[in-house]
């Protein structure tokens, strides 16, 4: 993540590793939702074959088969030569975390950069709703770490450049290494969804 005032999306896991920076062409690839969707789950659970992941999506595994050649056509996905055979194809993710300058491709594949930032706020909204509902049956303790809020501040571009800086520090402190090991004893898997932006005032 560069130190720009531009918006800055940092999509996926803050891990460390390697991460793929989206041009025009990837954002092609990702604009359809279920691409994004299927990629994610290739970060967190490791490799995937066609019908796991259309187990996990409710789709079928055509669909899946077909999405994942264009993942890989871009370069997001490969295929894992450790696991299955000719009929039973793995795949696994090429990169553990996506960087893109939100602006930058707004400006040059504006249709294709707004179908895939719908897609990944669509994510996330999803995943707010599934907290919800999963909240009754939840342990009293991650009731009460958990977090549903938002905060609203008057600020420059700069300073909230710079409130981005600091917090994404703190994200890099707790960072874990391989999302696809064991939880370790007493853990969960924790989303943490960061969005800052400038509201439409009236």
């Amino acid at each position: 993540m560069t130190e720009k005032h531009e918006p800055q999306v940092v999509s996926q896991p803050l891990i460390a590793g390697r991460s793929v920076r989206l041009d025009r062409e990837l954002v092609r690839a990702l604009a359809h939702p279920m691409r994004n969707r299927m990629l994610g789950l290739l970060r967190i659970y490791g490799p995937q074959t066609a019908t796991t992941l259309a187990g996990r999506l409710g789709v079928n595994t055509g669909a899946t088969s077909y999405h994942l050649r264009q993942l890989a056509d871009a370069g997001l996905v490969e295929e894992d030569d450790s696991r299955g055979n000719a009929r039973d194809r793995w795949w696994k993710a090429a990169h553990q975390g996506t960087e893109f300058d939100a602006a930058e491709l707004l400006e040059q594949e504006p249709e294709l950069a707004l179908g895939f930032l719908h897609g990944i706020g669509q994510t996330y909204t999803e995943n707010i709703f599934s907290f919800i509902d999963a909240m009754q049956t939840l342990p009293p303790e991650w009731q009460e770490a958990s977090l549903l809020s938002d905060f609203i501040f008057h600020l420059r571009p700069e300073e909230l450049a710079a409130m981005m800086r600091e917090v994404m520090a703190v994200m890099e402190k707790y960072k874990t290494a391989d999302l696809t090991a064991p939880l370790p004893d007493g853990a969960e898997q924790v989303t943490v969804q960061l969005q800052a932006f400038p509201r439409e005032t009236r």
